[in-house]
């Protein structure tokens, strides 16, 4: 009997986005080696991406399910998606990204070949319009690559671009916690599955592209967003004396060297300033302040 593969999209006011990954999705290679539907978790309880879902079901034979979940929490999300799934594999695509026809197909063979318990693949920017030049040389949104069978550290855990076996969930009882629900999830999974022993693998021929928009290079946004990160991160294990004397060292050096980078490079400022607002964030939430 074939594989069959759930392939789960959580989706939050992005429609425009969606209506080109579900494109993408439908045009997904096989090689008659396993069968695969999709699965539309709608994050927005207004329902905004229904018509998208219902349109797309209109032209394609792929089965696909709409869902909603109202509580505003990626978390939430993807373990609704998780209770919606059916078989054996369960791959992760975020809305913002377009995969190649053969992105599941490698995710699939890479599994086999390596035996592997998950498989991840690299995320690479897209993006609509020419980013200022700080953006392209601080790589702000470019992520680290691996080679093809690299062991995944937890660190290094994302679900933008993942296959997992469904039987990990099902047999640990593990799943997204909810306390991640702003971001971070992904790496907190990782790292409770790696612990159960399981085997997740990277695969560099797996790649898909995540659609940039100017928004993202916003520094408002960047730096909020990175306040939200340090605020995740707080949810880690470990001693949070220990987290809180580490981030507020980190705050004081790169305070320090902020005027010095800007006079570097503009690129290096920006880099070091999110990373403060990344400790920030952090220090906020271990101390339960509120003046950010």
């Amino acid at each position: 009997m074939k594989d069959f593969i759930s392939i789960c999209v959580c989706t939050f006011k992005r429609t425009e986005m969606l209506t080109n990954l579900l494109a993408a999705l439908r045009n997904q290679l096989t090689e008659n080696l396993f069968t695969y539907s999709i699965i539309v978790v709608d994050n927005d309880k207004t329902r905004s991406a229904e018509k998208v879902v219902a349109d797309f079901k209109i032209n394609s034979l792929i089965e696909t399910t709409y869902v909603v979940e109202e509580r505003q929490n990626i978390s939430l999300a993807r373990n609704r998606a998780i209770n919606h799934t059916r078989g054996d594999l369960i791959a992760f695509i975020d809305d913002d990204e377009i995969p190649k026809e053969r992105w599941l197909l490698t995710l699939y063979k890479a599994m086999k070949k390596f035996q592997a318990d998950a498989v991840m693949g690299p995320v690479f920017p897209m993006y609509r319009v020419q980013p200022p030049a700080w953006v392209i040389n601080g790589k702000f949104h470019w992520r680290p690559t691996h080679k093809t069978g690299t062991l995944i550290d937890w660190r290094m855990g994302r679900t933008g671009n993942l296959l997992i076996k469904k039987h990990l969930f099902d047999s640990t009882g593990i799943y997204f916690d909810p306390k991640f629900g702003q971001g971070g999830e992904d790496q907190d999974l990782t790292r409770r599955m790696l612990k159960k022993g399981f085997k997740f693998i990277w695969c560099n021929e797996a790649d898909v592209h995540e659609i940039i928009t100017p928004s993202r290079w916003n520094l408002k946004s960047m730096l909020k967003k990175a306040i939200i990160r340090g605020k995740m991160s707080s949810h880690y294990p470990g001693s949070k004396t220990l987290m809180l004397i580490k981030s507020s060292l980190a705050v004081l050096i790169y305070l320090l060297a902020l005027p010095f980078l800007l006079i570097i490079g503009y690129h290096l400022f920006v880099e070091y300033l999110i990373k403060m607002f990344d400790h920030i964030g952090r220090i906020n939430a271990i101390l339960n302040l509120h003046f950010i």
